[in-house]
C-alpha cells in the first residue's frame, strides 16, 4: 500500500511541475514570433523605442514588463540572450541632472557608453493588470527635425512629420522612451564611484566617448548618436 502511495506522489509531483512549467511565460520566444510585426520592414537599427512601445501596450503584469525589458537593447534595437547579464551604469535624470542608477540589459559594450552620454532618465507611471508601479525610463529627445537623421534608421517608426509617431514609438514630455533603467534610483557616491573606475563604464566608455564620430566603428558605430544628440 506505502509503495502505491509513493508511486501517486511522484506522478502528482512530476504533473504539478510539468503545469508549472507550462504556465511560464517564454518573453523571448514571444519576442522572435512578433519580430515580423514590430517591425515591418525588418529593420530594428537604433529601434529599442519600438520594442518598449509593443511592450508597454500589452496588457501584463509589471513583472512581464520588466522580464520583457530585459530582452533587446535599446540603442541598438537588437534581441538580448535571456541569460545575459546587465550593466550597472548611471543616466542623467532629465531637467535635474541628477545621476540615477540602475542596471541595463544590453547587446555589446558600446552601447553602454553612448547610453551614458546621449540619453536621459525619467520617472514614469503606468497602469499594469497588477496595479500602478513608477520606474525610470530611458529617453532621447525628439530627433525628428535632424537634417541628419540617419539613413540606415526607419524614420517612419519614430516620426510623422516633425513630430513624433506616437502611434509607433511612446513619448514621455515630448521625449521618445527607448527602453527602461531596471531598478532606477538616486545614485549613491560609492555606486558613481564604482561606475566612473569600471573597466567599461569608466575607463572604456571614457575613450569612447571623447572618439571623433567619424572614427566609431563598434557597436552601432554613429548611428545611434546621430539620432540622439
Amino acid at each position: 500500500m506505502k509503495k502505491i502511495f509513493n508511486i501517486f506522489l511522484i506522478i502528482f509531483l512530476i504533473s504539478f511541475q510539468l503545469k508549472s512549467f507550462a504556465g511560464e511565460k517564454n518573453y523571448h520566444k514571444e519576442l522572435i514570433t512578433d519580430w515580423s510585426r514590430i517591425f515591418p520592414d525588418k529593420n530594428r537599427n537604433a529601434a529599442g523605442p519600438k520594442f518598449f512601445k509593443y511592450i508597454i501596450d500589452k496588457k501584463i503584469t509589471y513583472k512581464d514588463f520588466v522580464e520583457f525589458n530585459k530582452l533587446y537593447c535599446a540603442v541598438s534595437g537588437s534581441l538580448i540572450d535571456p541569460n545575459s547579464d546587465s550593466e550597472f551604469l548611471f543616466i542623467k535624470e532629465s531637467k535635474t541632472n541628477k545621476k540615477i542608477c540602475g542596471n541595463y540589459y544590453r547587446c555589446c559594450v558600446p552601447c553602454s557608453c553612448d547610453l551614458m552620454k546621449y540619453s536621459e532618465a525619467q520617472k514614469m507611471k503606468h497602469k499594469f493588470e497588477d496595479g500602478f508601479e513608477e520606474f525610470y525610463v530611458l529617453t532621447i529627445k525628439n530627433p525628428c527635425s535632424k537634417k541628419d537623421f540617419p539613413n540606415r534608421v526607419n524614420k517612419d517608426y519614430f516620426c510623422n512629420g516633425e513630430k513624433i509617431n506616437k502611434s509607433e514609438v511612446y513619448s514621455l514630455n515630448d521625449r521618445i522612451v527607448i527602453g527602461l533603467l531596471h531598478n532606477g534610483k538616486n545614485c549613491a557616491k560609492d555606486e558613481i564611484d564604482f561606475v566612473k573606475s569600471h573597466q567599461v563604464t569608466g575607463r572604456y566608455c571614457e575613450l569612447r566617448n571623447n572618439t571623433p564620430l567619424e572614427n566609431l566603428d563598434a557597436g552601432m558605430g554613429d548611428i545611434f548618436i546621430k539620432l540622439a544628440r
